[in-house]
């Protein structure tokens, strides 16, 4: 699992027919400190995420479990929107 910040919403009025009813969001990593990190994903929202939250995420076979259609071609799902986030850092 991952953390990320939901930052776009994708609207795709052509797509796969698997895909149909689902919520397409840009998702941009982060990591445990806060600190963004690159390369953004497409994620296919489980659990009613919005813009501006942070979310925990899976991708490759996990991200295809979180769904119930299991034949919809999916490598990124948003499985988790983040409450709060305790403990200490790494490396200190």
């Amino acid at each position: 699992m991952q953390m990320g910040i939901v930052v776009g919403r994708i609207t795709a009025t052509r797509k796969d027919e698997n895909l149909v009813g689902t919520k397409l969001l840009i998702t941009q990593p982060i990591g445990l400190d806060g600190q963004v990190l690159p390369n953004p994903i497409i994620a296919v929202d489980t659990v009613g995420a919005g813009i501006g939250e942070r979310v925990i995420y899976v991708t490759g076979s996990m991200a295809s479990r979180a769904i119930r259609n299991k034949d919809a071609p999916i490598d990124a799902a948003i499985i988790g929107i983040i409450d709060s986030l305790e403990g200490t850092t790494l490396g200190g």
